[in-house]
């Protein structure tokens, strides 16, 4: 199919230089890429990640009320 299409220049130069270092046609590199694109669009998106939150419970011997004991437990020597 012929077509006319209007092209920025930016990317009508990423299309050249793409041509030429590739030693293909300007026409294949602009459909190459247009097939691309149009694959990744229809593409269907995947399921966003989901974290399940499990119950951890608390350690035996550690008591969440005292405060202090649990930040000597976990600074130890460089927290006096």
């Amino acid at each position: 199919m012929r077509t006319t299409l209007t092209l920025d220049d930016d990317i009508a130069q990423k299309l050249a230089d793409e041509a030429r270092r590739t030693h293909r046609s300007f026409k294949a590199v602009v459909n190459e890429t247009l097939r691309l694109g149009l694959l990744h669009q229809r593409s269907p998106s995947r399921q966003p990640f989901r974290v399940r939150a499990r119950r951890l419970g608390l350690r035996e011997g550690i008591d969440p009320s005292d405060i202090e004991g649990l930040l000597d437990r976990l600074d130890g020597a460089a927290r006096r």
